[in-house]
């Protein structure tokens, strides 16, 4: 289940990507899939292992065209072991939300893309976050849970104090907020209640069918109560002392 969708943000064979925060993979996967060479970084070494294997797997089922390459490797966000402008893409889903410094997370993945490059953002959309948290505290106050809401006009304008120009946005994954909504009224980790299970019954199908009546309904849904907000963006072909002026001037604003 992909919330970047790669018709507005298109890879081109030989991209070197970084899926930031990369969980269990999902997007690394489907950059691996489209010929990238892609580096998948999380700081849960149990999941980047797991990451690890599903790479080994998929060059041996030869999933991945000749000339990807892909590596899982533990790291901090706000630290990124790499040099300078050295990836063509990045990619940071559902992981800012989790973070206190935001704006340091943004900065060094400014600092990691090259001039031209793209970044793919996406975190919970406020309306359903909002049902989410009234419902349950256990939803949120748990270590590493969501410490913030965001607003789309908040987000964007991080994004341009960082020295990103935004070009698009939409929402994903409707039929997935009555989901989370269902889990946070009967409890989270009550995966027994009749509601949940047979949403989640309902949710599996879907991913797996890809039923054209469901894929129509979750696009007609999305722009009402899409569970993610999804904001892409471009570094421009700006001197540094630029960028600096351009964040001075977005700031005061």
């Amino acid at each position: 289940m992909l919330t970047v969708d790669f018709t507005r943000f298109p890879l081109a064979p030989g991209d070197r990507v970084l899926d930031l925060g990369c969980g269990a993979g999902r997007h690394a996967f489907e950059c691996y899939r489209r010929g990238a060479q892609v580096v998948a970084l999380d700081q849960n070494g149990e999941e980047i292992r797991e990451v690890a294997k599903w790479f080994a797997a998929m060059k041996e089922a030869g999933e991945a065209p000749a000339g990807a390459t892909a590596t899982a490797m533990e790291g901090d966000a706000l630290n990124l072991p790499f040099p300078d402008e050295s990836f063509d893409v990045v990619i940071i889903s559902e992981v800012m939300e989790h973070i206190p410094d935001d704006k340091g997370v943004l900065a060094e993945m400014v600092r990691v893309l090259k001039p031209g490059g793209r970044i793919a953002i996406t975190v919970p959309r406020y309306g359903p976050e909002k049902v989410c948290w009234a419902l349950s505290d256990e939803y949120h106050e748990v270590e590493g849970g969501h410490i913030r809401i965001y607003k789309a006009d908040e987000l964007l304008g991080k994004i341009r104090q960082a020295g990103l120009k935004p070009y698009g946005t939409h929402h994903a994954h409707a039929l997935h907020s009555p989901y989370w909504w269902l889990k946070c009224a009967f409890g989270v980790d009550n995966d027994k209640a009749l509601p949940v299970r047979a949403y989640h019954k309902l949710l599996v199908w879907d991913i797996m069918k890809k039923p054209a009546l469901t894929r129509v309904a979750e696009q007609l849904l999305n722009p009402v109560v899409g569970k993610s907000f999804v904001a892409y963006a471009t570094k421009p072909h700006l001197p540094k002392a630029d960028l600096a002026k351009a964040d001075t001037v977005d700031a005061a604003k």
